[in-house]
């Protein structure tokens, strides 16, 4: 119920208007947000890969109104993608490239940056979102592949045909995690999810896609490293992915195991649905929050 409830707080005018507004939410904000600009993201980015982790920077904003909103997303990629280190990945929303408003406008934005991203050594990943983009998001992702087979693309275990999805990725870089939306129809549970999730990735190991394992809880990592092995798979053969300020000593630890680790990077000004959205994923880290909202301590 409480993860309900923080998902729907995502969505609410009013909340973001309170919480973006106050002096006293900057240091939670940095713990979970790269800074505000491509600048910020690359020093983050500079440190992430000393300590021997990879990433992928993703540019906080979606649900662009117009063209030029699309346009202006594209430009910051592409500015973006010339400060990343080769082997990075950018985790791209297509609502930004303007799904809402056609989704072969979208389809040629994505394009764009996919090529430049190939040109740098980089490789581009589309990003999850609400359940009604996910049709689009699938059929771009495939139209993508014809000239960028490297192109990933996220399946949210929590939608009931996230299995189909996977069976049907043949060959594909496919990042797997729970899900931070709501569906009509999902699963809500987390013990359902978690099933679901399972069933995934051993459809992901198993096959020929190479996967991408976007998760914290310690009891999935562990299935993931064991499906790995049975299914002949070693530490390139798949990698690990977690969010930037979110369990950072594991990911450590997990890099020098010799694990390629992945890092979410997110930056940028529209920060506000997206932490929210963590919060619900891992409601611990709620009371961090409140009590930075109410003391600088």
């Amino acid at each position: 119920m409480l993860r309900q409830a923080m998902l729907a707080l995502s969505k609410s005018r009013r909340a973001e208007r309170l919480v973006t507004t106050s002096p006293l939410t900057a240091d939670v904000v940095a713990r979970y947000v790269a800074g505000r600009g491509a600048g910020d993201a690359a020093a983050t980015v500079q440190e992430l890969t000393r300590k021997g982790l990879l990433v992928t920077v993703a540019r906080l904003g979606e649900e662009v109104t117009d063209e030029e909103g699309a346009e202006a997303a594209v430009g910051a990629y592409l500015s973006l993608l010339d400060r990343l280190p080769a082997g990075a990945d950018v985790s791209v929303k297509l609502t930004a490239l303007g799904l809402r408003l056609s989704q072969r406008l979208a389809l040629g934005h994505a394009d764009r940056i996919c090529a430049a991203a190939a040109a740098r050594g980089l490789t581009v990943t589309l990003d999850a979102e609400e359940h009604d983009t996910v049709a689009g998001l699938h059929a771009v992702h495939t139209a993508l592949r014809r000239e960028h087979p490297d192109v990933g693309v996220v399946v949210q275990a929590y939608l009931p045909d996230s299995l189909d999805r996977c069976e049907k990725l043949s060959g594909a870089r496919v990042r797997l995690c729970k899900g931070a939306y709501t569906a009509p129809g999902a699963y809500a549970r987390r013990a359902d999810i978690d099933r679901s999730f399972v069933r995934c990735l051993r459809v992901l190991m198993a096959g020929t896609c190479y996967p991408m394992v976007a998760t914290h809880d310690p009891r999935l990592l562990r299935i993931a490293a064991t499906l790995a092995v049975l299914d002949g798979r070693d530490q390139t053969g798949y990698e690990l992915q977690m969010l930037y300020g979110v369990r950072p000593a594991e990911q450590a630890r997990q890099a020098q195991l010799g694990a390629r680790m992945r890092v979410y990077v997110p930056y940028g000004d529209d920060w506000y649905p997206y932490l929210v959205r963590r919060l619900a994923e891992r409601p611990g880290n709620l009371a961090f929050f409140l009590r930075s909202l109410v003391s600088r301590r």
